[in-house]
This record gives structure tokens, sequence and C-alpha cells, in this order.
């Protein structure tokens, strides 16, 4: 007879594989960050904005950051309910990101790097708070809400100290963007959510896996296509995902609301 897996061995799959990701980051020598991570295919500079696509692309991240918050706040405080907080700080951390991001492509370099870099792990970090606090438990979600956000922000701030003192280590700020993006999968298979559906997540993940693809293709795509660089594309990409997520909680919240009408009509 086939055995079932339990919760807890489920949980334990989790911290094992993180126990795993850790190890192996800590045995990597130290990553400084490659100079040529600030060079971009496009370049273009228009309305004396220099590299504008790279700019301007990132309004979306402004746009759904912005409409994000208002939604989470005064839209689904009977849904959300102990989860409120952990949603609104990935809302919040999306729309520092366009502003982050589009002040590191003004003047690309690793100090401007770094106003990118802290939102985004704010947007990661409680993004995965939410995967955990949905499905394996609601307990202590604020807790882990503000312990992933401390390790989150303290990866950047570790890198840029290594930096400045010519040690450059990027260790850890790569474990704290990549580790969810392989847990999260693992999670989702494992675990059944407590209300959300789950085929918005996976498309979440798809929307971030053709983000990476783009960025790592940026010169091949703007030599194709001409008038689009790779990078753009990833903005684009990246922030369709957050902007699917907010489907998915307004699909949560029409869900919540029918089946309030149908226990009326049942009671």
């Amino acid at each position: 007879m086939k055995r079932i897996i339990n919760e807890q061995e489920k949980v334990n799959v989790i911290l094992f594989l993180v126990f795993i990701g850790c190890i192996g980051i800590t045995l990597l020598k130290p990553i400084a960050q490659n100079p040529s991570y600030h060079i971009f295919a496009d370049s273009r500079e228009f309305v004396s904005v220099p590299n504008f696509w790279n700019v301007i692309s990132n309004v979306p991240f402004l746009l759904i950051g912005i409409f994000g918050m208002y939604y989470v706040l005064y839209k689904t405080k009977l849904i959300l309910q102990s989860l409120q907080l952990n949603y609104f700080i990935f809302f919040t951390g999306i729309f520092l990101t366009g502003l982050g991001s589009g002040y590191y492509h003004l003047n690309p370099n690793n100090y401007t790097l770094v106003w990118d870099r802290l939102p985004m792990t704010i947007s990661f970090m409680s993004f995965f708070s939410i995967i955990i606090s949905e499905f394996i438990s609601m307990r202590n979600a604020r807790l882990i809400l503000f312990a992933l956000l401390f390790l989150g922000i303290t990866s950047v701030i570790y890198w840029n100290i290594s930096e400045s003192h010519g040690c450059g280590d990027l260790r850890l700020y790569i474990a704290v963007q990549f580790l969810p993006i392989i847990l999260i999968p693992i999670i989702l298979l494992l675990f059944k959510p407590v209300g959300y559906n789950a085929s918005y997540l996976w498309l979440v993940l798809l929307m971030y896996v053709l983000a990476k693809t783009n960025e790592t293709f940026d010169q091949q795509i703007f030599h194709a296509l001409k008038f689009i660089s790779g990078h753009s594309l990833k903005h684009i990409f990246a922030a369709s995902a957050p902007l699917i997520f907010l489907f998915g909680i307004r699909q949560l919240k029409m869900k919540t609301a029918g089946s309030k009408i149908q226990n009326k009509k049942t009671g």
C-alpha cells in the first residue's frame, strides 16, 4: 500500500532543501559583481533621458504597485485578514521596485544598483512569506514576514559593504533571490493552499522565468527586434507577475463572496 506523506514530513522536506541550499551557497567562493552587468544592449537616449526604454519600462511596476496597495487596503480587508500586511508590503515592494529600477537605469553602477535590489528583495521575501503562510501554516505570518524581510535587506547591505571593501560577495543575495524560486514550485506540489488558486501562482512563476530569460538574452533580443531590448522586456514580464497575482487575489475575493451567498441560501 502506498504511504501518504503527512504534513510534518512535507515540512521536513522543505527544511532539508533549505539546509542543503545554505550549505551549498557557503561552499561557493565569494562572488563579486561583474562590471559588465551594468552594460545593456539598449542605451538610446530620448527626451534627454538616458537609457530611456530601460527606464520607462518600469512604469508598470509603479501602476501595479499603487493599485495593489489600494486594493489590499480597501477591497480585501475581510479576505486577507492576518496576511493583509504581507500582501500590502509585497505591493509596496513592487512600487518601490519601479522607482529603484528606474533610478538605477538612469546611471547604472554598483551604487544605484543597491536601490534597485533593495525593493526587489522586499517583494521577493514578502511574496515568499505569503506562500509559506497560505500553503504551510498561517501561524506567525507576521514573524515569518519580518524575518524574511530582514534576511533579504541584509543580503543587499552585506553585498554593498563587501563591494565597498573590494571583496564583493553576492552569495547571500543569490540565495535570497533564487532559493525561494526553487522552493515555491515544490511547496505548490506538496501542499494545498488555504484558499488561493495555485494556478495563478504557476503563472507568476512563469512570468519570472520569462523575465530572467529576456534579461539573459538582452543583446540577442535587441539585435533581432531592433526596437526593444531583452532587458526592457524583462521589466514588462516581471511586472506581469504581480498583476497576475492581483487577479488571483480578486478571484479569491469573488470565491469567498460566492461562498457567503451560498451559505445564506442554505442557512
